[in-house]
């Protein structure tokens, strides 16, 4: 099955060309998706010739790796994978990721949580909310999901025409697992060790957690009472 590695960038020009590198020496295709950073990203990947979709305005990591769902499935890629370029995801997971899909999964995501070897698992609040979304999801999608917050993760063809046209914008981990159990698609999570980002700022500030948190809640819950759809 043809592989795009998709590593949405904004502002990780401390990462982002070993994010790159680790890719490139596995041997897979990728893109790096630029969105619309105010650092020397961009500069970065145009003077190291790298493959990079630039996008002129900030749309958040929703719209850019919806972009580059859109990318795979406009180049016929059978499996994308999500590759963050802040350093965080370990490539050498790469490959359980694509055999699960290949096995018939059409999203696995990437667990810090199921993993016996113990990584970077993020601060203590943060955990206490992942554990709350993974409550909402068991509920509202009847599946245990232990890292809902996972951004590495890897989608068949079926997710990617999905997520191609319906992706959430703001914060879209979650919600993009129940959309795909909605759609009936098949979810499967697998251990990862994660490391600590290597450079820029993660996209969920300390001081909007109580914003994040119930603006998450309720797009759970109304993505979970939408009608049910097929892909």
């Amino acid at each position: 099955m043809r592989t795009l590695v998709i590593i949405p960038a904004f502002n990780e020009e401390a990462s982002i060309l070993k994010a790159v590198q680790a890719v490139e020496g596995h041997g897979y295709d990728y893109v790096v998706v630029n969105d619309g950073s105010t650092d020397s990203t961009l500069q970065l990947c145009r003077d190291h010739h790298v493959n990079v979709l630039n996008l002129v305005e900030n749309l958040g990591i929703g719209g850019a790796v919806q972009a580059g769902h859109r990318y795979a499935l406009m180049h016929d890629y059978d499996i994308d994978v999500q590759f963050d370029g802040d350093g965080q995801h370990d490539i050498d997971y790469m490959k359980d990721l694509v055999e699960t899909i290949e096995q018939g999964a059409d999203l696995v995501i990437g667990s810090r949580f199921l993993s016996i070897t113990k990584g970077y698992q993020s601060t203590y609040m943060r955990r206490l909310g992942i554990r709350w979304l993974s409550f909402l999801i068991r509920v509202f999608g009847k599946m245990r999901i232990s890292d809902p917050t996972s951004g590495f993760r890897a989608s068949g063809r079926r997710a990617i025409q999905l997520f191609s046209a319906d992706y959430p914008m703001d914060y879209p981990e979650p919600e993009s697992i129940i959309t795909a159990l909605r759609h009936g698609l098949t979810v499967r999570e697998i251990p990862v060790t994660m490391k600590e980002r290597q450079g820029g700022r993660s996209s969920i500030k300390a001081f909007s957690g109580a914003y994040y948190m119930i603006k998450v809640s309720l797009a759970i819950t109304i993505t979970s009472l939408a009608r049910k759809g097929s892909v």
